[in-house]
């Protein structure tokens, strides 16, 4: 097998984790690697253990630049990569050693444009199995299918780590530089652009969990890009797959509704003005038709109608949020 994967890691202020990612992808099992590591004006040693992983195996090259954060780094890395593939992997995280191999294997076998795996939660030196089942399951979903699970959380997530792309579906979509919630802008565009994904039901790659991360960090305004997304998620479908935007227009109620919770729980004084404000101008743009209320749970039903009046919202958000329901 000769097909090329380009595999493009963004670095940043993560030299305790970078040597397990690196090695993780040096060990792959498919050796056809361009490795793109993108170091992005990263404050530590990290840039130097780069350039010392590039003298030990020539499949490296490496990006250094200013910092521009994880969209812009990902960006650098597309615009140089040649592989009749793309991977994106996280320079905290690492992979099983069959990642490739199952991932490309599954998107010949199915004909398919991208092929993602299962995820599993890790610590930092936490060890982890590479023994995995001889058969494991692969489920293959149609575009519109897909875009349905995307949106509902549903086995198809928005991560752009856990999978491997044609080129074809890729190019010319950058990631919009600046945003915390950048898979969110990304994702759903890529599989909108492809005929079949494939899910392998087997865990193969190991998503680290740290307090540094950018979504380990505390709740803020930066975390309302995800609403604009959702936003221009629906717009998207709306003007290319209006089946889907049908059945899936209450998701930037439930996106605007969990954020105002989290914001009256975790945020204070002017931030959370702030964020309140923001939340109900997206709000106020949300009608939902009888075929989306009545596909609604009973519970999801009360808290839309509660929504349109600000002092019964404000209450029931409160409420759960003290309570603690749906964090």
């Amino acid at each position: 097998m000769n097909d090329l994967i380009s595999v493009i890691v963004p670095i940043y202020n993560v030299e305790e984790y970078l040597d397990s990612c690196v090695k993780s992808i040096l060990l792959q099992t498919y050796k056809n690697l361009e490795i793109i590591l993108v170091d992005d004006g990263s404050p530590d040693k990290c840039g130097a253990m780069c350039d010392n992983y590039a003298e030990i195996d020539d499949r490296i090259k490496v990006i250094h630049k200013t910092n521009g954060g994880l969209s812009d780094a990902r960006n650098a890395g597309l615009a140089i990569c040649t592989g009749d593939y793309i991977s994106f992997i996280d320079s905290d995280d690492h992979i099983h050693p069959e990642f490739y191999s199952i991932l490309i294997n599954t998107i010949k076998e199915h004909n398919c444009d991208i092929a993602e795996c299962d995820v599993k939660k890790v610590f930092l030196n936490e060890k982890t199995s590479n023994i995995i089942p001889d058969n494991h399951d692969t489920s293959v979903y149609g575009t519109e299918d897909a875009l349905c699970m995307l949106v509902n959380d549903n086995i198809i997530y928005q991560h752009v780590w856990n999978k491997l792309y044609k080129r074809s579906v890729v190019d010319n979509i950058i990631f919009n530089v600046g945003k915390t919630n950048e898979d969110e802008f990304w994702t759903y565009q890529i599989i909108g652009n492809s005929t079949k994904i494939a899910h392998c039901f087997v865990p193969l790659y190991y998503y680290t969990q740290r307090k540094g991360s950018i979504m380990g960090s505390g709740y803020s305004l930066k975390r309302l890009d995800a609403l604009e997304a959702y936003q221009k998620r629906q717009e998207y479908l709306r003007e290319k797959f209006p089946v889907v935007a049908a059945k899936t227009e209450s998701s930037v109620f439930f996106g605007c509704y969990y954020a105002y919770k989290a914001t009256v729980k975790w945020l204070k004084g002017k931030e959370k003005s702030r964020s309140k404000s923001i939340i109900k101008s997206y709000m106020k743009n949300i009608s939902l038709g009888k075929e989306s209320l009545i596909n609604m749970r009973k519970i999801d039903r009360i808290r839309y109608k509660l929504s349109k009046n600000p002092i019964t919202f404000g209450i029931i958000t409160k409420a759960e949020s003290l309570l603690g329901i749906g964090f």
